[in-house]
């Protein structure tokens, strides 16, 4: 579909013979060695998914300026605004994860797994409504192959495929997060069952939990509604985790449809703290262009405050049984099942 320059063809090692002088780390760890290659790629296509993104805003806003209709420019009309505007809040977001990301890599920090894969799935999810936007800025003209933005859609489907699939990437983000926030619940689970001799235990972990909010610190002045937004959110995402573990216990690896709410709960607050630190040091340092990073932060935190919350009322408040019932039974049947309503 797209990407042709890219010669991919399938490879077949039938009884190959590897010199031990080629060995890449150690005897058994060639899954890490391939690990640690996916996250550098995936941090990639956060940084080249950005210049994309960069070329395609271009394009629309080029031709909003240019365009009359029914009297005006284009970009006068609300509904153009409104592309462009999350347009670049898009921009935005994925450049502040990418920068973020890195950062933390030139730290010398190495696992950085979660952090690629939320940047991978943002970049590619972003970079692609962008494109897609923008072709709808152009109208007819943007479906025509002069218009080159034709080809940018058909080279963007692949990134939410190649490096591991979103979907399977969300699965990653939220198991791994919640593995890390099991190992503290299950000894309180535990505990729990003789209160009396795990006092300790116990006390700690209420203390933790209900006494204490994530406090964000360092944030522009400016930004501090955006700032209290994401305590909040974290907070009650922290909840919710944790009343998943105690219900699903072990079997949460199955329960496929919380855990990509939880996924894009994650990517959204982690989207959050990278657009308000970049804005804040961008205001610190008096770049130009600061009071427009503040609106761009601002305004993605709100919108992510949203989401967030729909994410995070679905858990509890779904149709997944129905979902699932539906599929299941399609599947069963090979295909669609209604009739077409004029049959008989």
């Amino acid at each position: 579909m797209g990407i042709k320059a890219s010669n991919t063809a399938e490879v077949y090692f039938e009884d190959v013979k590897v010199p031990v002088e080629n060995l890449l780390g150690q005897p058994g760890d060639g899954f890490k060695v391939a690990m640690r290659i996916l996250n550098n790629g995936r941090f990639g296509m956060s940084a080249a998914l950005s210049g994309t993104m960069k070329y395609c805003i271009k394009r629309a806003v080029e031709h909003a300026n240019q365009r009359d209709q029914f009297g005006n420019k284009i970009s006068s009309y609300g509904l153009i605004q409104e592309k462009i505007s999350k347009m670049a809040l898009s921009l935005y977001a994925t450049e502040s994860m990418a920068y973020a990301l890195s950062a933390n890599m030139d730290r010398g920090v190495k696992d950085y797994q979660i952090e690629a894969a939320m940047c991978k799935i943002f970049a590619s999810e972003a970079a692609w409504n962008v494109c897609d936007e923008t072709i709808q800025v152009l109208g007819g003209m943007g479906y025509m192959k002069d218009s080159q933005v034709e080809r940018v859609m058909r080279d963007l489907r692949i990134f939410r495929i190649f490096e591991g699939t979103n979907d399977i990437l969300r699965m990653f983000v939220a198991l791994t997060g919640i593995q890390t926030a099991s190992e503290g619940l299950t000894k309180v689970l535990a505990a729990s069952k003789s209160p009396l001799t795990n006092l300790p235990t116990l006390f700690n972990y209420a203390q933790e939990k209900y006494m204490k909010t994530p406090t964000i610190t360092g944030v522009d002045p400016a930004l501090s509604s955006s700032q209290q937004l994401l305590q909040n959110r974290t907070k009650e995402f922290s909840n919710q985790v944790e009343k998943l573990i105690a219900k699903h216990k072990r079997a949460i690896t199955e329960q496929q449809f919380p855990l990509q709410r939880i996924a894009n709960c994650a990517i959204d607050l982690y989207a959050m703290a990278a657009v308000m630190s970049r804005a804040t040091r961008s205001a610190t340092l008096g770049l130009a262009g600061h009071q427009h990073e503040r609106l761009l932060a601002q305004t993605f935190c709100e919108e992510a405050n949203r989401r967030i919350g729909v994410n995070l009322k679905s858990i509890s408040d779904n149709s997944d049984k129905n979902l699932k019932e539906i599929a299941d039974q399609v599947f069963k049947n090979g295909g669609n099942i209604p009739l077409h309503p004029l049959e008989s």
